[in-house]
């Protein structure tokens, strides 16, 4: 991947001092900072400059009534209705809050403010312009979370590839999304109205394999009692997601090979040949180009799903959306248990940023997830309510004491979101941040009943 754009801060403040300290803060997280003084300079900064957010004082002279940060306000949201703007005032009063939210501001920050809490406020207003609007359901766009210079370059280049048929290999450990990223790359491409279809390779038996691809027609082969429609019938219009490539088997990848090379591919027991209508998008959390070198993977298949690459970096590697997204699963799990959210303390946060996470957000999920279902009740929860649950997963005999794994836990958010909703798809999926497509087949994969 390239080296990711920086972002573009524009600064408004008479302040010279609160101007240099917010550029020295934002220099070092990749931001591009400049500032202005006054309104008439700010406004001739913004047509060249172009910034991605603005942060915004209220006062720029002895008047402390917030009008003409209010003023410039409006015509910033006139010039580009999108902007993410932070109001910044050292005389804050909550109707000077109301009417700058009223006038399109994402957040309101009274002087002096934690750096820690300006990042925060930075990062999520970013990642609610880069990600689609998520209370929109009849879109059935997948919800990213995260602000960093990262992810928000992973998003924005994911959208523009997503209206070619190019074969996309997405890599990263095991628990960063990738799927996420596949199913963003479907949503916003000219297939999604079609299917979405996933298969992981690494959980088919290698004699079933072909049969799961390609399909079968009845009697094409031993206890083959019915006809079975294949992957790549399935995903016919719209997107195949094939996730851990890298435990397709050599016998196997030459098979595949020769589809993406001719388009075509024959059903167990068919003479018939079928078109191949699917774009491919490919995942894997191994190291593929080292194993082309061992002789475990092709090196002509390698190149041909890997036209373009992502990489989604680890989330030790983007702590900063560790708030963010603490924030959405506290929010999401409150929701569909139907508790009282809790306020995490900016001690537990911290302390979760320091963590390793082999697992990275599936297991930050996990362990939000738990903690918060063990401490129902708790207006606030603090580091020491973490500390007691972290990596409890691994320790098994800690499942006497009440402690639930993933799966375990999925099912019953799962099962809870449904009940809540009367087993509407749609709202269970948004509440549950995914999307509905990712919804059914975890009811497929866990046997949940449900409603059509």
């Amino acid at each position: 991947m390239s080296e990711a754009r920086k972002l573009k801060m524009l600064v408004v403040d008479d302040d010279r001092a609160v101007c240099s300290s917010i550029k020295l803060l934002f220099q070092r997280k990749n931001f591009e900072v400049t500032f202005a003084h006054m309104p008439v300079e700010a406004l001739e900064l913004f047509e060249n400059f172009k910034p991605d957010i603005v942060l915004l004082d209220m006062n720029f002279t002895i008047d402390t009534s917030g009008i003409q940060g209010l003023k410039l306000l409006g015509k910033f949201k006139t010039l580009k209705p999108t902007l993410p703007i932070i109001l910044l005032t050292g005389w804050a009063t909550v109707q000077l809050a109301v009417e700058g939210m009223k006038l399109g501001a994402g957040d309101f920050l009274a002087k002096p403010w934690e750096n820690d809490q300006l990042v925060t406020s930075v990062n999520y207003l970013l990642s609610k312009v880069t990600t689609h609007d998520s209370t929109n359901v009849d879109t059935d766009q997948p919800v990213i979370i995260g602000g960093s210079a990262s992810i928000l370059e992973l998003i924005t280049l994911s959208k523009q590839v997503a209206n070619t048929d190019a074969n996309i290999l997405i890599t990263g450990e095991s628990g960063t999304g990738k799927e996420l990223i596949a199913e963003l790359i479907h949503a916003n491409s000219k297939r999604a109205n079609g299917p979405f279809v996933k298969t992981n390779l690494g959980g088919i038996n290698t004699s079933l394999l072909e049969s799961e691809l390609f399909g079968h027609v009845k009697g094409a082969f031993t206890d083959a009692f019915t006809e079975r429609i294949g992957r790549f019938t399935m995903s016919n219009g719209g997107t195949l997601f094939l996730d851990e490539i890298g435990e397709l088997p050599l016998e196997n990848q030459v098979k595949l090979l020769r589809v993406l090379q001719e388009k075509k591919y024959e059903v167990l027991g068919s003479s018939k040949t079928m078109n191949l209508n699917a774009r491919l998008i490919s995942a894997t959390n191994k190291d593929l180009q080292s194993m082309v070198y061992q002789g475990s993977f092709r090196e002509d298949l390698y190149y041909r799903i890997n036209l373009i690459p992502l990489h989604i970096p680890p989330l030790r590697e983007r702590v900063e959306d560790i708030p963010l997204l603490v924030k959405h699963f506290v929010k999401n799990t409150s929701d569909v248990y139907d508790i009282d959210q809790p306020f995490v303390e900016e001690e537990a946060i911290k302390y979760l940023q320091r963590q390793e996470y082999p697992g990275n957000i599936r297991q930050l999920k996990n362990e939000v997830e738990r903690t918060l279902i063990l401490n129902q009740g708790k207006k606030t929860l603090k580091r020491e309510d973490f500390m007691k649950q972290m990596f409890v997963e691994n320790n098994r005999a800690d499942k006497d004491k009440g402690a639930l794994n993933l799966k375990e836990m999925e099912i019953a958010m799962i099962q809870k979101a449904l009940a809540k909703h009367n087993h509407s798809i749609s709202p269970t999926a948004k509440a549950l941040g995914i999307t509905r497509s990712a919804l059914y087949r975890r009811l497929e994969k866990y046997n949940i009943p449900h409603e059509s």
